[in-house]
């Protein structure tokens, strides 16, 4: 693990190279926190696997940040036009082996450390694609800043979907709440419910890992996130902001975890850069 240390908070990042086995096609490999340790109340984030110290790559833990190989719909996103090899920006490229879509090669991150600072930085190609993504993972008082910078390095457009995939801790009753932004709303029989204040609570509380419920929120327009989610240890929750105006925002439970998923969709022209910030302030 790679670690940021401020004051009463501990971050543990994933090293990309001797860690490679907790990671998979699905998410992000530069700055991917695994954990933030308070010293009184412990370790604050989960996992859809809970305490399990390896889960499946694919469900992942803490704060990872993902992109989509295609739309929800089922469009492609960066592959090439045999569907054979993909870009996925900092995680490699992905191929299809065995019917399951893996990573055929891994890319290549240049890292640089200070006690509050990670910054990562990798520049791959597949698929006719390719790009330069720098990841900066800090801490800052009780804030953890993770910014983001994708560029466009082919003479291609590039379509990607990229979202935040934070996993929240549920408390003893295995359940949760969010105050969302003012306008925020639910479909009806999801699983969760919306109150007049806007806070957010699963209808029931779920038990192990594929026992949940799915939903997308509908946010005010032309707004980005800021919500607070309860935590068991943190009188004031944490508080969760992006940059950026979601596409989308799906939220899901399960037994273990609560995560609200930021997207948003990106067109970037050659040449053209991109870049966004997310912020948790643990209570």
């Amino acid at each position: 693990m790679l670690h940021l240390r401020h004051g009463s908070l501990r971050v543990d990042l994933l090293d990309p190279t001797s860690e490679a086995s907790r990671l998979g096609p699905r998410f992000c490999a530069g700055g991917y926190v695994w954990q933030v340790h308070d010293d009184t109340v412990g370790p604050l984030l989960s996992g859809p696997e809970g305490p399990e110290p390896e889960p499946d790559p694919f469900n992942g833990h803490g704060l990872p940040e993902s992109f989509r190989d295609r739309s929800r719909s089922g469009a492609p996103l960066l592959w090439n036009d045999a569907g054979t090899e993909a870009l996925a920006p900092g995680a490699g490229t992905l191929v299809r082996r065995d019917g399951a879509v893996v990573i055929g090669e891994p890319c290549v991150w240049h890292i640089a450390m200070t006690p509050t600072t990670a910054e990562f930085r990798t520049e791959h190609a597949a698929a006719g694609y390719a790009c330069a993504l720098t990841r900066r993972i800090s801490l800052q008082e009780r804030t953890l800043v993770s910014f983001s910078a994708l560029t466009n390095r082919a003479d291609r457009p590039m379509h990607l979907q990229w979202f935040a995939h934070p996993f929240f801790a549920l408390d003893a009753e295995r359940t949760t709440s969010a105050i969302l932004p003012r306008g925020s709303r639910v479909p009806p029989d999801f699983g969760f419910s919306i109150d007049a204040d806007a806070t957010l609570r699963p209808d029931r509380a779920h038990t192990g890992k594929d026992d949940g419920a799915f939903a997308l929120l509908e946010l005010p327009p032309d707004l980005p996130l800021d919500a607070r989610i309860a935590h068991p240890g943190l009188p004031h929750g944490i508080r969760f902001s992006t940059t950026f105006v979601p596409s989308e925002c799906p939220v899901w439970v399960n037994g273990f975890t609560v995560s609200i998923e930021p997207y948003q969709v990106l067109h970037l022209a050659p040449g053209e850069s991109v870049d966004w910030e997310l912020r948790y302030t643990f209570g």
